[in-house]
C-alpha cells in the first residue's frame, strides 16, 4: 500500500472533500456523524495518521480567515470570494472580506488590522501595478498568505490564478478561424498584470498564425472599465483606427463599455450578416451573457481557482505556515460562444 503523505492525499483516496476532512481534523464533532465514521473507517483501512504535532499547533491558532480582493464592486470578485467564504465556512473557519478598492494604502491598511487579527491565513488578490511589493511582501513573512488572481512574482507561499495564454489563444484562434483577425483593445495604463500578459499573448499568437498584430491602447487609469473602455471606444470608431471588423478586448468589463460605444454610433455587432463589427473578450464577467448581444468570452474556472486556493491555505496552515518551494497552479479558460462573435 503507498503510503499516505498529507490530508489531501488522504481525502483523495478515502473520498471525502479535503475540507471536511480539515474541519474533522480540527473537531471532530464539527462533522456529522455519518461522516465521522466514515473518516474514522478510511484512517484504520488506509492506516493513515495525522502528524499530530502540526494538528495542535494549528489549534492555537485563530479561526479567521482573511479574503482581500482588489475592488469589490468588480462582479468577478464578488463571484470568486463567493466560493471563497462558502470553502472557508464548510471547513470550520471564519472568512473576513475586505476590499483595497484600488488604492495602494487602504491595502496596506487592510493588512496591517488582518495581522492583528491573528489570522490562521489569508486569500490575497493584490492590486498589482499599484500595490506597495515591499508591504506585501513583509506581511507575507509573518502570515501564512495564498495569492490568487494576480501573480506578484516570489511571494506569497503559492499563487493560484488562471493562465492568461489560455485566454487569449482560444479567443484569437476563433476569431482568426471564424473571420478577420482582431485588434486587441486594451488600456494604455492596465490596472492589472494579467492585462500586461494578455497582451503579449495576443501578439504572440497572431504572429504564430501569420497576422499582424494590431493594439490599441486608450487612456485612463483605475478601476472604472466599463467607463473607460465607453470612452476610449467611442474615439476609437469615431477616428475609424480598427484595421479589420474584429475586436477582441482585453476583459469583459472593457468589452461592456466597446458594446455601450458601439450602440451610441449605431454599430451593429454580431456574427450574423447585417452586422459591422464581431466583439470578443476575456473573464466570464458574471453579467456577461447579459450584454446586448450577449458576450463572447474566454470564462475563467471560477470553481477551480476558489476551491484550489482554499485548499492550498490549508495545506499551508497544516505545514506551520511554510512550503519549501513556492508553488505556482494555473487553471486554463474555457471559450463561450455567444452572439457577438
Amino acid at each position: 500500500m503507498t503510503k499516505i503523505k498529507n490530508m489531501e492525499e488522504f481525502a483523495a483516496v478515502s473520498g471525502i472533500s479535503r475540507p471536511t476532512v480539515s474541519k474533522y481534523f480540527h473537531d471532530p464533532d464539527s462533522v456529522r456523524a455519518t461522516t465521522r465514521a466514515r473518516i474514522e473507517e478510511a484512517l484504520e483501512r488506509f492506516d493513515y495518521r495525522p502528524n499530530i504535532f502540526a494538528v495542535n499547533q494549528n489549534r492555537k491558532l485563530t479561526k479567521n480567515i482573511g479574503i482581500v480582493v482588489p475592488y469589490l464592486a468588480d462582479p468577478f470578485f464578488v463571484e470568486i470570494a463567493r466560493y471563497l467564504e462558502q470553502s472557508c465556512i464548510a471547513a470550520g473557519y471564519r472568512p473576513s472580506l475586505f476590499s483595497s478598492h484600488g488604492e495602494q494604502k487602504l491595502e496596506n491598511e487592510i493588512l496591517d488590522s488582518l495581522r492583528s487579527l491573528k489570522p490562521a491565513g489569508v486569500l490575497l488578490a493584490p492590486l498589482g501595478r499599484a500595490s506597495d511589493r515591499s508591504q506585501i511582501e513583509k506581511f507575507c513573512e509573518n502570515v501564512p498568505t495564498i495569492l490568487f488572481d494576480s501573480n506578484l512574482e516570489g511571494l506569497g507561499a503559492a499563487f493560484v490564478g488562471s493562465d492568461n495564454f489560455s485566454f487569449v489563444s482560444q479567443t484569437v484562434e476563433y476569431m482568426t478561424r471564424t473571420g478577420e483577425p482582431p485588434s486587441f483593445f486594451e488600456m494604455r495604463t492596465p490596472a492589472n498584470p494579467n492585462a500586461n500578459k494578455r497582451r503579449k499573448a495576443y501578439i504572440e499568437v497572431m504572429e504564430r498564425h501569420g497576422f499582424e498584430p494590431h493594439v490599441i491602447k486608450i487612456d485612463g487609469e483605475g478601476w472604472a472599465f466599463e467607463e473607460i473602455g465607453r470612452q476610449g471606444a467611442a474615439r476609437v470608431l469615431e477616428r475609424q483606427e480598427l484595421k479589420t471588423n474584429s475586436v477582441l478586448c482585453s476583459n469583459d468589463r472593457l468589452a461592456i463599455g466597446f458594446l455601450s460605444a458601439c450602440y451610441e454610433q449605431g454599430i451593429r455587432v454580431g456574427r450574423t450578416a447585417d452586422c459591422a463589427l464581431r466583439v470578443a473578450s476575456n473573464d466570464g464577467h458574471p453579467f456577461a451573457r447579459f450584454t446586448c448581444p450577449s458576450l463572447t468570452t474566454a470564462a475563467h474556472d471560477y470553481d477551480n481557482v476558489a476551491g484550489r486556493s482554499v485548499e492550498t491555505l490549508f495545506e499551508l496552515i497544516e505545514s506551520g505556515g511554510k512550503f519549501s518551494n513556492r508553488a505556482e497552479t494555473l487553471f486554463p479558460a474555457r471559450l463561450v460562444l455567444r452572439e457577438s462573435a
